[in-house]
């Protein structure tokens, strides 16, 4: 079945924030706000969708992916993530500008070449900013991570992943060599959600704690 790119970008957009709080349907107003449009608008794409068998709308309780429309919405979120790493490892992109060229290119990929991107990256699993990459199958990866402004003091942890992924805050934690795959520690939490002083590779550095909340860790197993 042909699908507009609307149709696309909503499914993906509801998927995400489904995954904020899976015990809820996503809310017109969220859903207006994320991809910028109107309540109205919202409104009556929903009703589309959940004519398609897509979603399930009710009005006051939110809505949620069918199988069908969660499907859709992982099959680009694959396209996506295997585009934002392509560009980076293959084409020398900076990981603070792929997400727009992804965005993009993610609905005019066939799955043809998506699936000569995933064999030219060897069957990838994480995206540049450490962002789960999708099964070919449909399935999203539970990966086990911690925000770091949750773990315990002086114990190791590597970089897992960067939630917020604005271009600005990735060029900053770059520069201060915060990126997947290093080691942190965290040395010291002000309290009132103050600033985090952090060890990254032997590296004394001080960020604001809504940048660390952003930050996603795994315990370092190799220490």
């Amino acid at each position: 079945m042909s699908r507009s790119q609307s149709v696309e970008d909503y499914l993906k957009s509801i998927y995400k924030l489904q995954q904020e709080d899976e015990n809820k349907g996503v809310s017109t107003t969220k859903l207006a706000a994320d991809i910028g449009v109107s309540n109205a608008s919202v409104t009556n794409m929903l009703k589309r969708l959940s004519d398609l068998g897509m979603v399930n709308y009710e009005s006051y309780y939110g809505t949620r992916l069918t199988a069908t429309g969660e499907k859709i919405a992982l099959e680009i979120i694959r396209h996506h993530r295997l585009l934002e790493l392509y560009l980076k490892e293959m084409m020398g992109y900076s990981w603070d500008e792929v997400h727009d060229e992804a965005e993009k290119l993610e609905h005019h990929i066939s799955e043809q070449f998506e699936d000569k991107i995933a064999e030219l990256l060897n069957d990838p699993k994480v995206d540049p900013h450490g962002d789960p990459i999708p099964t070919k199958d449909g399935k999203m990866p539970k990966i086990k991570t911690k925000r770091l402004t949750m773990v315990e003091t002086n114990q190791p942890f590597i970089v897992r992943r960067v939630k917020n992924q604005t271009p600005e805050l990735l060029r900053y934690l770059e520069k201060q060599g915060i990126i997947p795959g290093v080691k942190v520690k965290v040395l010291a939490k002000e309290p009132f959600e103050g600033p985090v002083q952090i060890n990254v590779e032997n590296k004394i550095t001080t960020i604001g704690y809504n940048i660390a909340e952003d930050i996603y860790v795994i315990e370092n197993v190799s220490v």
